[in-house]
C-alpha cells in the first residue's frame, strides 16, 4: 500500500509505540520485509523508552537495531527534552552573558533536580513493579536534565556536537556511592492490584552525584523523583554560594538566604531567580525576593507545542538534536546498573513514606550531611522541602 501511494521519493518515519519486548522483533521484520532501503527517501525510526532494562540489554538492543538502521536513522525519544523549558536550559546558559561566567564550582554550591508526581502508580502497577523509579525516571529523564545543566558549550547546535558534550558529562560522572542513595516506597504500594505483596520496588529515590571535571569539582548534584508525592513538579534548583564577607551590621547568627535560580519544567514552565533585597523601613534587614518569567504570560499569544509534537516534527525533519545517541544511553546505564543490581541482590529494608509527602525523611539527611536542604522555587510552592 505504501509503495502505491508513494509516487515520488518519500521519507518514512516508523514509530515504535509498542511494548519494549517487541522492539527487536519489529525492527527485524521491518528489515526482512524490505521496508527499509527498498526505495529512494529517508527511513527513520523512533523508539520509546525504556531503551533496555540494564547496560547489557541496552547494548544488545542497539546491536540488533544497527543491523537494520544506521545510527543517524535512530531517534530514541525522551519527551522531557521536548518540553520548552528543558530546551531553554541551553539558551539560558549560552545566549546570556550573565549566567555562563558564574556557572561553575566557584559560584554554585549545589544543584537539585526534582521530578515529583502526585499520582501513584495506578494502572501502570504491573509494569512499574518490574522497573521501579531508577529505571523509569533516573537513567533517562533525570540524567538528560543533568547533562543539559552540566555540559560544556558545544561549537554549534548540530545534533552530534550537542550529544558529544552530553556524553562527556556522563563519562565524567563519578560512580554512584551506594551510601548516597535513598530508596523509598509509598505507604500502601504493596496493596495495589498487580503488585507483589512482598515487593521491594522503589517508588522514590534520591541520589547525590558528582561530576569529576574542572567546572564541577566539589559541587553536589542531588536528584530525586517519586510517585504519590506532595505536588506534581519538575524543576531544577541551582543554589549559589554565600557571599564571602558580610559588610552589613547583622547579628552574628544571621544567615542570608542563598541566591536560587529555579528552572521550572512543569507544570508552570518558566524561570525564577531569588535574590536578597533590603526590607523597606529597616536598617539593614534583608528578605529574599523573586524575579519571575512564565512562558504562559510572556508568550500568551504563541501556543506551546506539546513535547511529542516538537520531537516527532524533529524526527520527520531528520534533526536528532533532542534525541539520545547510543553511547549516551549506554553510559547512563553504566552509572545506574551497579545501584540497581545492588538493590535487587540485597535484602535491605526500604524506607516507607506517607502518600502526599516529599518522600522519606532519610532523604533530608542526605543533604543535611553537607549543610544543604531540599529547595523548591517554582509555581505557587516556593519553599524548602
Amino acid at each position: 500500500y505504501l509503495k502505491q501511494i508513494e509516487t515520488v521519493p518519500s521519507n518514512r518515519l516508523y514509530y515504535l509505540a509498542t511494548s519494549p519486548s517487541f522492539f527487536e522483533t519489529t525492527v527485524k521484520y521491518l528489515g526482512e520485509t524490505g521496508m527499509i532501503k527498498s526505495r529512494h527517501g529517508e527511513d527513520n525510526i523512533v523508539i520509546e523508552k525504556p531503551f533496555g532494562n540494564d547496560l547489557e540489554s541496552a547494548k544488545n538492543l542497539n546491536s540488533e537495531i544497527h543491523k537494520v538502521f544506521a545510527e543517524n536513522q535512530i531517534f530514541r525519544i525522551d519527551h522531557y527534552l521536548g518540553k520548552e523549558t528543558a530546551q531553554n536550559i541551553l539558551f539560558l546558559r549560552f545566549a546570556n552573558t550573565i549566567f555562563e561566567p558564574i556557572w561553575d564550582r566557584r559560584y554554585i554550591s549545589n544543584v537539585q533536580i526534582t521530578v515529583a508526581e502526585s499520582v501513584d502508580v495506578g494502572h501502570r502497577a504491573g509494569y512499574y513493579d518490574k522497573v521501579g523509579v531508577l529505571r523509569d525516571m533516573f537513567q533517562n529523564h533525570l540524567m538528560q536534565l543533568l547533562t543539559l545543566i552540566a555540559m560544556e558549550p558545544p561549537a554549534s547546535f548540530k545534533a552530534n556536537e550537542l550529544r558529544n558534550e552530553k556524553v562527556k558529562v556522563l563519562q565524567a560522572t563519578r560512580p554512584i556511592n551506594l551510601e548516597n542513595v535513598i530508596l523509598g516506597q509509598y505507604d500502601g504500594y504493596v496493596k495495589t492490584e498487580g503488585v507483589s505483596p512482598n515487593s521491594r520496588t522503589p517508588t522514590y529515590a534520591s541520589i547525590k552525584m558528582n561530576i569529576d571535571n574542572w567546572r564541577w569539582e566539589g559541587v553536589s548534584f542531588y536528584l530525586r523523583s517519586g510517585k504519590a508525592m506532595k505536588r506534581k513538579t519538575s524543576e531544577i534548583t541551582i543554589e549559589f554560594q554565600a557571599p564571602p564577607h558580610l559588610m552589613f551590621d547583622l547579628p552574628k547568627d544571621y544567615s542570608l538566604t542563598p541566591n536560587i535560580l529555579s528552572i521550572c519544567i512543569q507544570p508552570d514552565e518558566g524561570i525564577h531567580l531569588a535574590f536578597e533585597a533590603k526590607v523597606p523601613g529597616t536598617d539593614q534587614e534583608t528578605q529574599s525576593v523573586d524575579m519571575e518569567f512564565h512562558y504562559s504570560d510572556t508568550f500568551q499569544d504563541t501556543p506551546m507545542p506539546d513535547a511529542y509534537e516538537r520531537l516527532i516534527l524533529d524526527a520527520l525533519e531528520d534533526d536528532a538534536s533532542l534525541f539520545a545517541r547510543n553511547d549516551e544511553i549506554e553510559t547512563a546505564w553504566k552509572l545506574f546498573d551497579p545501584v540497581i543490581k545492588h538493590w535487587e541482590d540485597s535484602d535491605n529494608s526500604i524506607h516507607i513514606y506517607p502518600k502526599g509527602s516529599w518522600g522519606p525523611s532519610e532523604a533530608d539527611q542526605l543533604l543535611k550531611k553537607e549543610g544543604h536542604i531540599w529547595r523548591l522555587g517554582c509555581g505557587n510552592h516556593k519553599n524548602t522541602a
